[in-house]
Formats: C-alpha cells, structure tokens, sequence
C-alpha cells in the first residue's frame, strides 16, 4: 500500500478501476483522420458543455495554450496577460518562441485579476513604432494566486475591452471546473464572452492525460491545422479521449470534496505554530502557506529549505509531498487521491 499523501498537484492522481476499464474497452479509429470515435464524442462533448461551437483534443494545456494563442495573434503582434500566468511563467516562452508573439505582463492581483484600468492603458496605440495588441489570456481559476476563481461579470468586463479593441480573449481554464465549482455558477458562465477556453483532463478531473480546445467553427478549423505543426495530431488518440469522457461523466462532483478538503487542510495549518496561512484565500483546491519565526514544524522546514536555489522544490516530510514555490512559501493541492482520511493525518 502507498502511504504517502502526494500534495503536489492534482496531476498526480491515477486512473480509478473503473476509468482503466474503460480505456481498455474504447472503440478507437484514427483521429488525424477525424476517425476516433471517442474523441470525436470528447470534443462535442466538451464544446456543449462550455456552450461553443467546437472542440478540439490536445495532448496538454501548455498545447492548448500555444495553439490558441497561434491561432489569435500573428507574428509580431503582441498578448496581454498576468505576470503570474502559467502561460507567462511555466510554458517555456513558447508564444515567442514558436509564434514571435511579444508578451506584455500586467501585474496580477492577489485574487488572479489585473487591473481593468490597466489592461486598458496596455493596449497600445495605432502607430509603427508599436505591435499590434492582439489578444488578452486569463487564467481560471489561477494557480500563482491561490487557486482564485474570476468571476463571470470580471471575464465579461474584459471581454467586452477586447471586442472594442478588434482583439481576442482566451482562457486558460486548467482548472475551469474548480472555478465553477467555487463559484456556484455553470461553466458556461465563465466562458461565454472568450473567443476560445483551454481545459485540462488531466487535473481537477483526474484523467492521465490531455486537454481540450473550445471555441468557433473557424477557430477549430485554425487550431486543427495548428495543432498538426506542433506535432500534436494524434492516432488512435480514443485511448486518451475514453479517460476524458470517463472524468466528464463522474468525475466533477468529486471537486466539490477536494474543494472541501482544502478547507480542512487549511485549518489545521493554521493551527501549527511555525506556520502561516490565511484561510479567506481558500476558494479551491489549491493552497499556500509561509513560514513564520518559531514555532518546530516552520523551524524544521526552514532547515530543509535552507540552501535551496532552483524553485518549485519538492518537500517529503512525514510521508506527505509537497512545493517550496518560492524561499519560505509552500503549495499543496488536494485532488481525488486525497481523502479526509488523509487530510486529518
């Protein structure tokens, strides 16, 4: 038996019985060929659900991403976008890289905004010396700002900025469901003024692998042909897309637990001395906490850390797993490997 309480991410989690049963029974054909029946049945699925038009099958986010991004925004033009985006911070500068499209990075709020007055002084004027701002990403919920939620009336207000500015919006929603979740509103609610949604399989939901692309009829049509450049077009892809479903179908309910069982986490950090949390932040499943002075368990932690350079850094300490995400601060993130059980330990 495995005894170890993995915190690290929601990434971590394995295929139940009943989702390997599944893979294993999938009718597959090739998807290059727009042939797999699975993940044909995945990307409608998934389009329905966000209320769009069309769905696409991506082997990660940091690919959803990138092709969005590739789609909206021409070489030489630029993207506005938080600096504590994943998009910005842990996807290897790709959007330069393999688009030439220039990031603008606006501060984000503790709560995963930017400024409203901000985004709006970025957008930059009509003139040759300047790129053209072409697209705006947001991140929900946000990772870098403790798993915060943005509100359905915050994603329209700068949605409507991008239509009076012939630019476009994309979410990043890896975790679009434990927005949702926190929020008490139906997903479509989150996406409904973006031009494109990008959503992981693979986290809140549980499933081993994969994202999803929404968005137009013709942005599809884009995607597609992008996703083939980057190498991400795929065979007998039901393999992946049968775990997608399989998560759609019974998995989403289980947030409301790990959601739950991040309170419960929360609040028994904050009862260790040595530790410090603020219990408000808590809207999902993502958490953080500091070191304070004194206290054993933030002492010990300190002495762990102490010479530490290359962050995030992975913490075993009495059998639980977890980040440093930057000197003295620390991440866990509850998921369907996680039980009470677990938590009171």
């Amino acid at each position: 038996m495995n005894n170890i309480i993995d915190l690290r991410s929601d990434t971590v989690t394995l295929p139940s019985d009943e989702m390997r049963k599944t893979i294993a029974s999938a009718k597959l054909g090739d998807d290059v060929f727009a042939e797999d029946p699975c993940v044909n049945k995945l990307e409608q699925k998934a389009a329905l659900m966000m209320g769009m038009e069309r769905g696409l099958l991506v082997p990660s986010g940091t690919m959803g991403n990138l092709v969005s991004i590739l789609v909206h925004c021409q070489r030489g033009t630029e993207i506005i976008l938080g600096d504590k985006a994943h998009t910005f911070v842990y996807e290897a500068g790709g959007i330069s890289a393999f688009g030439g499209v220039h990031s603008r990075q606006l501060t984000n709020q503790t709560d995963g905004t930017i400024d409203i007055d901000e985004i709006k002084s970025a957008i930059r004027m009509d003139n040759d010396h300047f790129p053209k701002t072409s697209a705006i990403t947001l991140e929900n919920t946000h990772n870098l700002c403790n798993g915060s939620p943005l509100s359905p009336d915050y994603i329209k207000d700068v949605a409507q900025i991008a239509r009076d500015n012939d630019m476009k919006l994309h979410i990043d929603g890896a975790r679009i469901f434990n927005a949702a979740v926190a929020l008490d509103v139906d997903v479509k609610d989150l996406v409904a003024d973006s031009d494109s949604i990008t959503f992981c399989l693979s986290k809140g939901l549980a499933a081993p692998i994969g994202s999803v692309i929404c968005g137009s009829e013709k942005f599809i049509y884009h995607a597609r042909r992008t996703r083939k450049a980057l190498g991400g077009g795929m065979r007998q892809a039901g393999i992946i897309a049968s775990a997608g479903l399989y998560s759609l179908d019974n998995m989403l309910d289980q947030i409301h637990e790990d959601h739950k069982n991040a309170k419960r986490l929360a609040a028994g950090i904050d009862d260790i001395d040595g530790l410090s949390i603020n219990k408000k932040n808590i809207k999902s499943n993502i958490l953080y906490f500091d070191i304070e002075k004194g206290g054993n368990r933030g002492e010990e932690l300190a002495r762990q850390t102490k010479n530490i350079e290359i962050y995030p850094f992975e913490i075993a300490l009495d059998n639980t797993r977890f980040f440093e995400s930057r000197p003295g601060r620390f991440r866990l993130v509850t998921h369907y490997g996680i039980t009470r059980d677990d938590i009171e330990k």
